[in-house]
């Protein structure tokens, strides 16, 4: 774990800190979330996201409508998922392409988060400034939406990272459920049946960016 010199540990403090501009950090870390799907594919050879104009950091491009008025009422939201289309990618490196396009965000968020727990290791901002609850939630957030991500229930990424490993009948039969995913999830999410999911995917990511942090 990493904690500062008053215990404040950034992984176990649930609290936003009261921070004004957590929005903004969520909204821009969903953002480069999608963006790192549609980039990995363009170079994989599918320009699907690059004739969309979906590859660029304009908010307006990324807005989902109800993502977007979820994050203002429960202060949690969504971008619109880049698409892709992975018959453009050569037919040899087809899987290896759904596993690195699926596993994209997800890298994208955990870099965001070493950075900023980097930056909160080697500045030791003041405790309850902005510089301390911004690195606190920006850390936090990314580690949140990576861990949320890797849950392996269509449409989320881990479903589409396990697809890359697993034998075309499982596929078929993730691909049947995922119209119905977003339910599946929701609902999973309210009785809290995901929580400990998320919580074993956190501990293991802040297990791993710990290694390459200062001690």
């Amino acid at each position: 774990m990493i904690e500062d010199s008053d215990g404040f540990n950034p992984f176990v403090n649930k609290r936003s800190g009261g921070i004004r501009h957590a929005g903004v950090l969520l909204l821009y870390s969903v953002i480069l979330h999608e963006l790192a799907h549609g980039w990995v594919a363009y170079k994989m050879g599918d320009e699907t996201a690059k004739w969309l104009g979906r590859l660029t950091l304009n908010p307006i491009k990324h807005l989902d409508p109800i993502g977007s008025l979820m994050l203002l009422i429960i202060g949690f939201g969504w971008a619109k998922p880049v698409p892709v289309n992975l018959e453009n990618i050569p037919a040899p490196q087809r899987r290896k392409g759904l596993i690195l396009v699926s596993a994209a965000g997800v890298t994208a968020n955990i870099i965001i988060a070493f950075i900023a727990l980097l930056l909160w290791r080697l500045l030791s901002p003041e405790p309850g400034g902005m510089v301390y609850q911004v690195l606190y939630t920006l850390s936090y957030i990314n580690i949140l939406l990576a861990a949320f991500n890797l849950i392996p229930i269509p449409p989320l990424d881990g479903s589409k990272i396990l697809m890359g490993f697993t034998p075309e009948s499982f596929n078929r039969v993730l691909h049947q459920i995922e119209p119905f995913g977003f339910f599946i999830v929701l609902g999973l999410l309210l009785v809290g049946a995901l929580n400990p999911v998320i919580n074993v995917f956190q501990s293991g990511i802040i297990s791993f960016i710990s290694l390459f942090l200062p001690s």
